[in-house]
């Protein structure tokens, strides 16, 4: 039997987290699923099981997104899909931070800056540290803690943070969360 693919989920799809995606992934030698990306998500669980599965090497990024919608949307259905199938080895989480109408938070294990700094404390979506240890509020962030990922990293509007994060500079703050999910998950060793 094949070996289980490594995934690291990322919890924002539009055009930004794509480009910003994508360029860790090629830093990486990972893959990105691209098809992932939409704001919302518009790939089943399903669906997106099947090009993690397709897709080449063994390191895959993934991208889901629920557009801000209250509860439970389509991008946290697809996510608990993929990582509810325990056909993949689920590295961890990107949690990203927005400007939410609603209040819909999650825990996170640290998180990364628009500085590339680690803190304690949650960011908002342009990568400043808030005031509370561990918390972090974002719009596809409602099932992490029901999922028992292993880290979640939170951090500021993938792609963006006044273009700290932009594509075309390598998406510096995005590959600092993938490098530290990375680390603890023990995959380069």
């Amino acid at each position: 039997m094949a070996e289980k693919k490594n995934v690291i989920i990322i919890t924002d799809g539009d055009e930004y987290a794509r480009r910003a995606i994508e360029a860790a992934a090629k830093d990486y030698g990972a893959r990105c699923i691209s098809r992932s990306q939409g704001n919302p998500s518009v790939l089943k669980g399903s669906e997106i099981a099947g090009l993690i599965k397709k897709a080449k090497g063994d390191l895959v990024f993934v991208m889901f997104d629920d557009s801000g919608f209250l509860g439970e949307g389509n991008g946290e259905t697809a996510m608990k899909y993929v990582v509810n199938c325990h056909e993949f080895n689920i590295l961890g989480a990107i949690a990203v931070a927005s400007k939410t109408r609603q209040a819909e938070w999650t825990r996170v294990d640290v998180c990364v800056d628009k500085f590339g700094e680690l803190t304690p404390y949650g960011v908002d979506k342009f990568g400043v540290p808030e005031n509370e240890i561990g918390r972090l509020n974002g719009d596809t962030v409602y099932c992490l803690d029901q999922l028992k990922l292993p880290i979640v990293v939170g951090i500021g509007d993938i792609g963006k943070m006044a273009k700290r994060d932009h594509f075309s500079r390598g998406a510096p703050i995005t590959k600092k969360a993938v490098e530290i999910i990375l680390e603890r998950s023990g995959y380069h060793a």
